[in-house]
């Protein structure tokens, strides 16, 4: 929870009430970092797609064998990089305009992925609005895990038993993670987060109609099934290992507290440091803080971005998190058992 507000800026210029993020948002524009990257999608999503041909193409040539787990995955990882390009696709990072944006989040999210764009695009949409907020953002909402002390103590359910070994089980049940969101992508068809249930319920359908009666029609069904373990519980490893570090362990924020724009994201965002390796992994999200700050931005320039953003906190006194990704893990995971603490208590 933050406890206490943020420092007043020592500039010594005059800013209104939400300028700071104005004059922040002027010094993106002035470095050309808010413009469209064609040529760094096409060849990102490109070699995705060549990546998941690759692995259809591997899946058909090896037939009936338990060599098709290593299939399996490989083609997790690409199901977790097919999620990030879902992501940007939905932020019209790739496309300035909505259709062409939900034409490629229908496309990569509800045939390729098994997930409904609109259920994730209205979910994710809250969470920007809201990070960490205890309420508001469905991200930390109280379902088998709890993420404060307070939740902890309003559990029901499932919810108390597994808060208390929460720390201990998040990585097994981030295995998941993949099944859950297409369960919750079907459940959400009868709600009014999917504006077209009968298109995402269609492709949906096929989605799952082709990989169900592709791997029962290659593989016998112990292998099958196997490789429907593999394939979706390293998904939801890859989903979970990509978003858990961005705000697990910072600040939550409760009713009635208030912080403009740009300290309500900063303060509740936490960017992870690394290189290449990290910045392909998590598909730019390693710089949440600049991402949250402007969700359009390009992948390929958030890194300038995070130099400017930092720099510019600085200037005005507000803390910005950066921290390695094994340290964000680690700090998921005390903020978790620290959590799930009054359970152990009641006991």
């Amino acid at each position: 929870m933050l406890t206490e507000n943020p420092p007043a800026s020592p500039s010594p210029r005059a800013r209104g009430k939400g300028s700071d993020f104005a004059e922040l948002s002027r010094r993106m524009a002035a470095e050309g970092l808010l413009g469209r990257r064609p040529l760094y999608y096409t060849l990102r999503l490109g070699t995705v797609g060549l990546a998941l041909a690759g692995g259809v193409a591997a899946f058909l040539v090896l037939g009936d064998s338990w060599s098709q787990l290593f299939v399996a995955a490989a083609l997790a990882v690409v199901f977790g990089q097919l999620a990030l390009a879902a992501h940007d696709l939905a932020h019209r990072q790739v496309f300035s305009r909505r259709r062409p944006s939900e034409a490629g989040g229908l496309l990569v999210a509800d045939v390729l992925l098994g997930m409904s764009y609109g259920w994730w695009m209205d979910k994710h949409t809250r969470h920007h609005a809201n990070p960490n907020h205890g309420r508001k953002d469905p991200d930390v909402a109280p379902d088998l895990l709890v993420w404060s002390r307070r939740q902890a103590s309003r559990a029901q359910g499932p919810a108390r038993f597994i808060g208390r070994h929460q720390a201990a089980l998040f990585f097994p049940l981030l295995t998941l993670e993949g099944l859950n969101l297409s369960f919750s992508s079907f459940k959400a068809l009868r709600g009014p987060a999917v504006k077209r249930p009968r298109l995402e319920g269609t492709l949906l359908v096929v989605h799952f109609a082709v990989y169900f009666g592709g791997l029962f029609a290659v593989l016998s069904p112990g292998k099958a099934l196997a490789f429907v373990a593999v394939h979706q519980g390293l998904f939801g490893i890859c989903l979970g290992s990509v978003f858990a570090p961005n705000h697990k362990g910072m600040p939550m924020v409760e009713e009635g507290e208030r912080l403009d724009f740009l300290r309500r994201q900063v303060l509740t965002s936490r960017n992870v440091t690394g290189g290449v390796f990290v910045d392909v992994f998590m598909g730019g999200l390693n710089h949440q803080i600049e991402h949250h700050l402007f969700p359009s931005m390009p992948t390929p320039a958030l890194r300038r971005a995070q130099v400017i953003t930092e720099r510019y906190c600085a200037e005005l006194g507000i803390p910005y998190c950066r921290t390695g990704l094994f340290a964000s893990y680690a700090t998921a995971l005390r903020h978790l058992r620290s959590a799930g603490e009054p359970l152990r208590e009641a006991r």
